[in-house]
């Protein structure tokens, strides 16, 4: 989980690491962005805007993991 795991999760992601929320499963992919919240394709998840959140459940981007892909 990026928010409890601190710098430590944060510096193992990479500019193409897709995460998961443990909500509800959605993927964050950075190579698609998202269209819903006008996030351009290639934008990575630590450089979402501070007002993003999860667009299937509303959770925050704490609750996110990053993928084994």
């Amino acid at each position: 989980m990026i928010g409890s795991s601190g710098a430590d999760a944060r510096d193992r992601l990479d500019d193409n690491t897709r995460l998961e929320c443990r909500i509800c499963w959605y993927v964050y992919d950075p190579a698609e962005g998202d269209p819903q919240e006008q996030i351009e394709p290639g934008t990575p998840f630590l450089k979402l805007p501070e007002h993003w959140r999860c667009p299937q459940c509303d959770s925050e981007p704490d609750v996110f993991i990053p993928m084994d892909d």
